[in-house]
């Protein structure tokens, strides 16, 4: 059964749509705190079209991101508790639960090594939203949230929009040809995550 190659397929569709930067935006915006697909799906094939635009779009995702982060933050910060029940159900709370356990650790010995926890999380294929809503959670100063974002995800969406343009149609295609096995893999290693902070530690 294939779900990741159609979600991908429907980015490219976006990604020629007129409106491509906007429709990038709003899911950069929305995946901060909610969205599944990250945006990198469609960030790629947009700059394998235009590839001179490709630090142009790679800002775009980058700053709807930030938006959304601070959009996850409030949601951690003021709606967190009421919210538990719900977020048990979709199978987020585990993962949040994480997280916000890591980040209390890191804030009782210095609270600005969440700033190196959120540089890190750009390198690890967990969600941006489970580390926006945990950082709410524990109020991770805006001085450390504000930077630690830019950088894990700027990172990130400057490395993919950066690969595509120096690799052109090739980077794009592997990208094409693996998303499925890419997409599982992400899917399994939450998993493992999961049953790792939940049962086995």
């Amino acid at each position: 059964m294939q779900i990741f190659r159609p979600m991908y397929e429907m980015a490219l569709r976006w990604a020629a749509h007129p409106q491509a930067p906007k429709l990038l935006g709003g899911l950069s915006f929305v995946e901060a705190f909610i969205f599944p697909i990250a945006p990198e799906v469609m960030l790629a094939p947009m700059v394998l079209r235009k590839p001179q635009h490709w630090a142009w779009y790679a800002s775009i995702s980058l700053v709807c991101s930030m938006f959304g982060a601070f959009v996850g933050y409030a949601l951690g910060h003021f709606a967190f508790d009421m919210l538990r029940p719900m977020l048990a159900d979709i199978g987020w709370l585990p993962t949040i639960d994480a997280q916000v356990e890591n980040l209390r650790t890191a804030m009782l010995d210095n609270p600005f090594k969440a700033f190196w926890l959120l540089v890190a999380a750009g390198f690890i294929p967990i969600p941006l939203k489970f580390a926006t809503w945990a950082c709410g959670i524990v109020g991770v100063p805006m001085l450390a949230f504000i930077p630690g974002m830019l950088i894990g995800r700027g990172k990130r969406v400057f490395a993919v929009a950066g690969a595509i343009r120096l690799g052109g149609a090739k980077a794009e295609a592997a990208l094409h040809r693996w998303i499925e096995w890419i997409g599982w893999g992400v899917l399994v290693l939450i998993a493992a995550l999961v049953i790792y902070f939940r049962y086995l530690r």
